[in-house]
């Protein structure tokens, strides 16, 4: 058997090199144990060929220089197939890192539904190789949902683009167009761009809670709710929706204006998916160790088991009768993501009558 240049200090050599070192240790002390005591004891003979059962005399044991040359020997025969010995043992244990190796070699973000799926036994490397696996799946995941969200950005960015050009294409394109033309036009590109200001806003909303917090603060939200509230009021007063508020004093520690937009956030999905005459309920308070607030509101019915949907960015669920989205689905999305970088739990339930009431629990100051 060949082995490899043991300087070049590949794993298998390494470890090779200490299983075989333990193996010839193992050996050495065993022919010390075997030959020291052979070397001291006399072999008992019969005497001068005197009948069996008489008296016997002590006669000479193995000699001392034959028992060294054939511990030597045993010793040196020892060190290839300690070796030997010691080299398949560490491949066989280095061998589900080899198939790590190779899978993770060949992973890419093109192919991230390889797997290892090392199996059995179950030891150290099989676990990592395990732990790889989830981790794996967790970045396919991640990057099917950067890859959809991508996507629908480009589909709601390219859609007002593709009016305001139209807009100007047709208004200057008319011979007969009058300053009353030309005005109405621009009022019209104001308005969509407007809509993509609006739009490209909740996106770096979006991003930034998802950055995470850099800072802080103590922040009250029942003070927060209610400033939301009250710049709210009229737009619910116009649609017919009632709303409502039990706003308990209720202090955690964030960022103002991530939480801030949450509560805004809510409130205005609370207002834009109801139905005339509806209401919204907006209440804050302090349970155990936590601070709440909760928005609950009428509206549509939502079947449950598309709730969770409604926190994935570009999520419309309901439309109105005229088949239309109102919206960019990034409502739910914004609040799931302040809700993860303040570490809060959120939970959403959907009424059987129609509507939504989501909670959300952050940690008191």
């Amino acid at each position: 058997m060949t082995f490899p240049h043991l300087a070049g200090k590949s794993l298998q050599a390494r470890l090779a090199l200490a299983y075989a070192a333990g193996i010839y240790a193992a050996g050495a002390l065993v022919l010390a144990f075997v030959a020291v005591p052979l070397a001291t004891v006399d072999a008992a003979t019969p005497a001068g060929g005197s009948p069996a059962g008489a008296i016997t005399e002590p006669g000479p044991g193995i000699p001392v220089p034959q028992l060294l040359t054939g511990s030597a020997v045993a010793l040196i025969l020892l060190v290839p197939v300690a070796l030997a010995l010691g080299w398949l043992v560490a491949g066989r244990f280095l061998h589900p890192l080899r198939a790590i190796t190779a899978t993770a070699k060949v992973i890419s973000a093109g192919n991230l539904h390889r797997r290892l799926d090392l199996g059995e036994p179950a030891d150290e490397l099989t676990e990592l190789g395990h732990t790889l696996d989830d981790l794996f799946a967790r970045l396919q995941d991640s990057f099917d949902a950067q890859r959809h969200f991508v996507a629908n950005a480009s589909h709601e960015l390219r859609t007002p683009l593709a009016g305001l050009r139209t807009l100007l294409e047709v208004t200057l394109a008319d011979p007969d167009a009058d300053a009353a033309t030309l005005r109405s036009a621009c009022q019209e590109a104001l308005a969509l761009g407007r809509h993509q200001e609006r739009l490209v806003q909740a996106l770096l909303t979006l991003a930034t809670s998802e950055a995470g917090i850099t800072r802080r603060d103590p922040v009250d939200l029942a003070h927060l709710a209610g400033d939301v509230l009250a710049s709210r009021r009229d737009r619910a007063a116009e649609r017919g929706i009632d709303l409502a508020d039990h706003l308990d004093a209720a202090v955690t520690a964030g960022d103002p204006k991530l939480l801030e937009s949450l509560a805004a956030n809510l409130i205005d999905n609370a207002v834009r998916h109801n139905h005339p005459g509806g209401h919204v309920t907006i209440t804050t308070g302090v349970s155990d160790t936590q601070a709440f607030l909760t928005i609950a509101n009428s509206g549509p019915v939502i079947p449950a088991h598309q709730v969770q949907r409604l926190f994935h960015p570009f999520e419309k669920l309901a439309a109105d009768r005229h088949g239309r989205h109102d919206g960019y689905g990034l409502g739910l999305a914004i609040v799931h993501a302040v809700a993860q970088a303040h570490q809060a739990g959120l939970a959403a339930t959907a009424h059987p009558e129609g509507g939504l009431s989501i909670t959300v629990r952050f940690a008191r100051a």
